[in-house]
């Protein structure tokens, strides 16, 4: 027997008590005659008393151990309230070395946030002993234990699907395996399991969940990592956009109330179309916590004789700028010109007075209109954007967080969720000009066959949805395109023949001949939850074994150069 009890168990109760424990060793700090080793475990630290010395030959920090000895009450002045298992010690009576730390560190364990990230990566298991990425992957654990619970609570049943599967256009590139029995021909790492889980309510399970792998060979970011995440994915039969939205945010709900004491949006989360959130938040990802809006001035300025608003979208933001120096306007300036931005007008409210470039050319009657549609007030400043129609809302959403972050007014102690729905199906790809899927290829129009007819492609809406907290996509989800007729259509609206429809897609194709029910689903996704919950920045903290920022797994080596006869047996050849 290594050990009786964990570290964070001993308390006051087990004061005369002969224990065991076993774990690494934190601390090591020498009285003069007497030694404090700090013992840890994944639980927490106890405070252990050494009076022989000799024990302690060859043990050093990160040393691996086993004490036996009796618990002790600690003198009142040696308290540490800042320990669990502060008020007692264990008077060590012998010692065993389990595995001895041979190396220098390479880095301060509980202070690691101030060594490069590589190196972290290359000794992951070191740094995932800080009590801060260790706190992490037990957060991690027990939230996707609490999402089971919602699940299970809701009816839904959890169904693995498979990891290698057939190469198909979602979005991303897909991640290769080479075929060793099939020459020539390739498995791909499912992006997410969208075809499986469709395939699922087909064959009559009516509500299937499961935490589900997915692959993407994309680049890295704060909040996604390159190459593999997860996701909760759930699909329902019979469902309506509402009932899927409905389930998402209990779920949701659930999990942020369990796991954080900052205010969550209450049931039912704001519904907001992707029309009004380009248009107010000059996103589709808006940060409600942010409370400042968009307004459209484009028809305002179309009355007004200004050269540079002529012919073209203006958006406007009001904002309290009230004691800001003139820095704080000369920074903004430079912001805008930094996103592509020409320039950056505004004007302010003075002593019932507009001030600044553009005041002169607007009339006493037009300062009065613009008062009441901006609903600008005294002391409080006008930002104007303008631009082209395909980039104004974005950069007057950028220029709101900007305003947002700089004047301090988001709240940092909620979490303010919202659903984005009514998505555009298509858009014109700008490299291209071909019309592509802006969202799921499976995903049903609005108005069905009907609509994909009678339409402009750029015009059609689609049953799908995404999940937002705080400027942060957490899940997209949609209703899915369960009829082979708007199936047809819809793919041969974005230039797929029917043949290739059937080859790419057979297994749905002709799945959904044999009687296919009306279907939805989601996946909100566990790492960026995880990230929010534990307030952290990078996604990769949150992870136990990530890649890093290049997609290398710097701890294993991969990607690695593989042997000659790999490379044959997958028949594969290298180019040079």
């Amino acid at each position: 027997m290594y050990r009786t009890h964990f570290c964070n168990d001993i308390r006051e109760k087990d004061i005369g008590s002969k224990v065991q424990l076993a774990g690494w060793v934190d601390t090591i700090r020498d009285h003069g005659g007497v030694i404090f080793v700090d013992l840890r475990d994944y639980t927490g630290i106890t405070q252990t008393v050494v009076h022989d010395e000799e024990i302690l030959k060859n043990v050093n920090r990160e040393c691996v151990i086993s004490v036996t000895g009796t618990v002790a009450e600690r003198d009142p002045e040696t308290v540490n309230e800042k320990l669990d298992t502060g008020k007692v010690e264990l008077i060590v009576e012998s010692l065993t070395l389990l595995g001895k730390c041979r190396n220098m560190l390479p880095f301060d364990i509980e202070d690691s946030r101030v060594t490069r990230e590589d190196v972290r990566l290359k000794y992951r298991y070191l740094d995932l002993r800080s009590k801060r990425l260790h706190s992490n992957i037990v957060l991690r654990s027990n939230i996707i234990r609490k999402m089971r619970e919602c699940m299970e609570a809701q009816g839904f049943l959890e169904i693995q699907t498979p990891i290698l599967t057939a190469s198909s256009p979602e979005g991303a590139r897909d991640f290769l395996v080479p075929s060793r029995k099939h020459k020539g021909k390739f498995y791909a790492l499912p992006q997410a399991p969208q075809q499986f889980k469709q395939l699922l309510m087909v064959s009559g399970f009516d509500k299937y969940f499961q935490i589900a792998p997915c692959f993407r060979d994309e680049d890295a970011r704060q909040d996604r990592s390159p190459g593999e995440f997860y996701q909760l994915d759930f699909e329902m039969s019979f469902a309506t956009q509402e009932e899927v939205l409905e389930v998402c945010e209990n779920v949701i709900y659930d999990v942020f109330k369990t796991f954080s004491e900052k205010r969550v949006s209450n049931k039912p989360f704001r519904r907001i179309t992707f029309a009004d959130a380009m248009m107010t938040y000059g996103t589709d990802k808006p940060d409600l916590r942010n409370p400042l809006k968009i307004i459209d001035l484009t028809e305002f300025f179309s009355k007004v004789d200004f050269p540079l608003f002529k012919g073209k979208p203006v958006r406007g933001i009001v904002a309290n700028c009230d004691g800001q120096s003139r820095k704080f306007f000369e920074d903004s300036l430079k912001f805008a010109l930094s996103i592509g931005m020409k320039g950056l007008g505004y004007l302010t409210l003075s002593d019932g007075e507009f001030k600044g470039p553009i005041a002169k050319f607007l009339a006493p009657e037009q300062k009065a209109e613009i008062t009441a549609l901006s609903g600008i007030k005294e002391k409080e400043t006008l930002f104007f954007i303008c631009d082209s129609k395909a980039i104004v809302n974005r950069e007057a959403g950028q220029i709101r967080t900007w305003l947002g972050e700089n004047l301090n007014i988001i709240d940092r102690d909620s979490f303010e969720f919202c659903f984005v729905v009514d998505f555009p199906m298509f858009e014109i790809d700008e490299s291209t000009g071909n019309t592509v899927f802006t969202h799921n290829p499976f995903s049903m129009p609005q108005g069905g066959l009907e609509a994909l007819t009678t339409k402009e492609p750029t015009e059609i809406l689609a049953y799908q949805y995404d999940l937002v907290c705080n400027g942060i996509e957490l899940a997209s989800g949609a209703v899915r395109n369960h009829d082979i007729d708007v199936m047809r259509k819809a793919f041969e609206i974005a230039g797929y023949s029917n043949e290739e429809l059937k080859t790419r897609f057979s297994a749905l194709y002709t799945a959904f001949q044999y009687g296919a029910p009306p279907h939805a689903g989601m996946a909100p996704g566990v790492d960026r939850i995880v990230m929010l919950l534990a307030d952290e920045e990078s996604i990769r903290d949150v992870i136990a074994f990530p890649l890093n920022g290049n997609a290398q797994d710097l701890l294993l080596g991969a990607p690695s150069e593989v042997t000659e006869q790999q490379l044959l047996e997958a028949n594969i050849s290298i180019r040079e």
